[in-house]
């Protein structure tokens, strides 16, 4: 089995435009730490195979924490702690930080290119588009990038 830990930013922006069940179709069951579910309980009703999972160490939580947020940073652990095959995350400076780690990382955008490819979606413009519009910030030149990577690029 696939063992995926989401930051907060995949989950609220998949909800945001009731998306969310694709993580569910690509991965099964994902996982999330306890800052990350505080983060998002607010917004955003987590469904049954979105489980909360305990941090077995804090050890390098304060080596982060001056770079990321709580929630961020509780995901690179959980992640690296845990052995995930993918840590799902948008901000740079934390993907950055996990790659060093050799943690595969996954942004919403590149969700949507995988749900594509894997039949679940039939475009990305579309829910690419309404992430933008629900306040979703993307350089100019990633959002070209992700439109090339899914075939959808203009001309």
């Amino acid at each position: 089995m696939t063992l995926v830990v989401s930051d907060s930013s995949p989950l609220i922006a998949l909800s945001q435009i009731n998306q969310i069940k694709l993580l569910h179709d690509l991965f099964g069951e994902v996982v999330i730490p306890g800052a990350v579910a505080r983060e998002v309980s607010p917004g955003v009703r987590l469904p049954t195979w979105i489980t909360t999972r305990p941090l077995a160490m804090r050890v390098g939580l304060e080596l982060l924490l001056p770079k990321l947020g709580l929630g961020e940073t509780e995901a690179v652990v959980l992640a690296a702690q845990d052995g995930a095959d993918w840590l799902l995350r948008d901000e740079r400076p934390a993907r950055r930080i996990a790659q060093a780690l050799g943690l595969r990382v996954a942004g919403t955008l590149g969700l949507l290119v995988r749900a594509k490819e894997k039949g679940l979606l039939p475009a990305v413009r579309p829910p690419l588009e309404a992430l933008l519009r629900a306040g979703f910030y993307a350089k100019p030149s990633l959002i070209q990038r992700i439109l090339r990577d899914a075939g959808e690029a203009e001309a």
